[in-house]
């Protein structure tokens, strides 16, 4: 038989080792726990960062688009201008065409179109090409070649590759070509 006092001397010894060995699992789990919100706060983080760049490089392109755009109005409100020159030095007579004033205005109007192409405008080549309804507005068909833009009636213009005012185009529907 074993006395007394060792019996009581095994269960003081065993029970601490249980408790430090529960203690031990509770630290373990408390731990891959603590890791687990480590690791679920870094992703959230990086996360958060990516948003962020997104937003930055977002807001960093529409400020771009904005200014590059700023314009639109200003240059629309010029276009009735350049049409009204254009009509203007169409139905001078040939005897005056040489004449210096004349000569003059034309020197204007070619400023005033460089002006306006160094900001992006350009002009929208319409005659002689298909008809695009992104380019070009159809106004009425006429003889010709059908699809094909056979008059232009009203200059169109982009501003830096964005039509900001369509070509008005007559279009051939064909007749032309059954003709021939």
């Amino acid at each position: 038989m074993i006395p007394e006092e060792s019996t009581e001397d095994l269960t003081n010894q065993v029970e601490p080792e249980v408790a430090e060995i529960e203690d031990v699992e509770a630290l373990k789990q408390a731990l891959a726990e603590a890791q687990k919100k480590a690791e679920a706060n870094l992703a959230n983080w990086q996360r958060a960062q990516a948003d962020f760049i997104n937003y930055k490089r977002r807001s960093e392109q529409e400020m771009a688009e904005i200014s590059k755009f700023a314009n639109t109005t200003l240059m629309l409100s010029l276009l009735p201008i350049l049409d009204d020159l254009d009509r203007a030095f169409a139905s001078i007579p040939s005897r005056l065409a040489k004449l210096n004033w004349v000569e003059g205005i034309r020197l204007i109007e070619r400023k005033l179109r460089a002006s306006l192409e160094a900001q992006g405008l350009s002009q929208i080549k319409a005659l002689g090409e298909p008809f695009d309804p992104r380019f070009h507005e159809a106004t009425m068909h006429a003889k010709g070649k059908e699809g094909i833009v056979v008059k232009e009636l009203q200059k169109g213009y982009m501003l830096h590759h964005r039509v900001i005012r369509p070509t008005m185009v007559v279009v051939g529907n064909g007749e032309e070509e059954k003709e021939e």
